[in-house]
């Protein structure tokens, strides 16, 4: 049940993060904003989501994880409610920046939260990260759905309610559970890794939450208005445009089952500079390609972007001290989350100069590119070697 409740969390931070990139379509005609304008609003959820992360993190580890994750559910659930009030721009760029703020605590507090608890890890980021991106797909399909039957600010408020009576339903049932110690992490051990190897890997993880940071958010903020643009007259209406938002998504987010297994049983070296280079593919055909084909490849470009995810938090799991893991997973994500920060003047910017994607698809495929150099650097893992983290690492273990 705690793993559950972990995952749901996981659901409900993309969720409410990616509302705002679907209502934006009706909030920006209701208040005679463009879309680069509207848009541009939503800068400030995006860097206190990765500004946060930081904070939480430490007091995952100096305080408690389980409380964190209490504040989390609360916390996000009435910083939606008071955007979904919100009368003007100023008020609601507040509202979306304190969204991101509660929304910041999750990923550094309950990816810890999840590597403590699983006895197989790669599995359980996998699934976890599942439940991740079916948030993502639903804040398309319910926020679309939503806001043509309610308007935009019932997209806000109603899942705010949802998340506040979960979050009292977690701190009455889950959290006392998540405060003791896990008896998964207890039956953990082995050896440190190499000097050279922890460093190489956490360049990499450095590079590939930056720059993978980058694609993902990019691709899951701008998905709604490229299909918006590139299957005009195909579909126009607001809900069904939300809909095969949400269907990419959520058949796209499965490939993190997979490679979740194929973590534990072959480690990293192969699956990231594969899915990287793929994805430089994808992205540079996405540029010129219009029509029912482009609902096509956008699901074979999330595959691959999803199915990226796990990986790094695996690689922490594995080469990083138990009692490091939230504020390293903290460092980590305001990479990864800090640069959705400049995401959403990047897509802004971009659409308001040129009048398309196109130059945004290649500038994502040069991220992914350095991504797939960097995991070259990877070291080696034998296979079946990778099913258990390391509890100990000497740099990373000094308190």
């Amino acid at each position: 049940m705690p793993l559950f409740f972990l995952n749901l969390a996981h659901a409900y931070d993309h969720f409410f993060m990616l509302i705002f990139p679907t209502a934006v379509l009706a909030l920006g005609p209701a208040w005679g904003m463009s879309y680069g304008e509207a848009l541009a609003l939503g800068t400030a959820a995006f860097v206190m989501f990765g500004l946060g992360s930081l904070p939480a993190g430490w007091l995952g580890d100096r305080w408690s994880r389980a409380h964190m994750m209490s504040i989390f559910f609360i916390g996000i659930g009435f910083a939606s409610i008071l955007t979904g009030l919100a009368p003007g721009p100023l008020t609601l760029t507040l509202g979306l920046a304190l969204l991101g703020l509660f929304a910041s605590i999750y990923h550094p507090v309950a990816t810890a939260l999840v590597v403590q608890h699983a006895s197989r890890t790669g599995r359980a980021l996998g699934v976890n990260g599942v439940f991740g991106n079916m948030g993502v797909a639903a804040a398309g399909l319910l926020t679309g759905a939503l806001t043509q039957a309610f308007g935009w600010r019932a997209a806000f408020i109603l899942p705010g309610l949802l998340a506040v009576g979960t979050g009292l339903v977690f701190m009455r049932r889950i959290a006392p559970a998540l405060s003791q110690p896990a008896a998964a992490a207890s039956r953990r051990a082995g050896a440190s890794a190499p000097v050279d190897a922890q460093i190489r890997v956490f360049a990499v993880v450095a590079i590939a939450a930056i720059f993978g940071g980058i694609v993902f958010h990019s691709t899951t903020v701008a998905l709604p208005k490229i299909f918006e643009e590139r299957l005009a007259g195909w579909t126009e209406n607001l809900a069904a445009i939300g809909l095969l938002v949400a269907l990419v998504f959520a058949a796209a987010a499965f490939a993190q089952i997979a490679v979740g297994h194929l973590l534990d049983r072959y480690g990293a070296r192969p699956l990231l500079p594969a899915l990287a280079a793929v994805q430089v593919l994808c992205l540079v055909v996405a540029a010129q390609l219009w029509g029912p084909g482009m609902l096509v490849l956008a699901f074979l470009l999330m595959l691959f972007v999803f199915g990226e995810i796990p990986i790094n938090a695996w690689l922490v799991g594995r080469y990083a001290a138990p009692h490091w893991h939230a504020r390293i997973y903290a460092v980590q994500y305001l990479g990864a989350l800090g640069v959705s920060a400049l995401a959403v003047p990047l897509i802004a910017f971009s659409h308001e100069r040129t009048g398309g994607f196109e130059a945004l698809f290649y500038l994502l495929a040069a991220a992914a590119g350095l991504v797939a150099l960097a995991a070259l650097l990877l070291p080696g893992a034998r296979r079946r070697a990778a099913s258990r983290p390391v509890t100990s690492a000497a740099p990373l273990d000094a308190s």
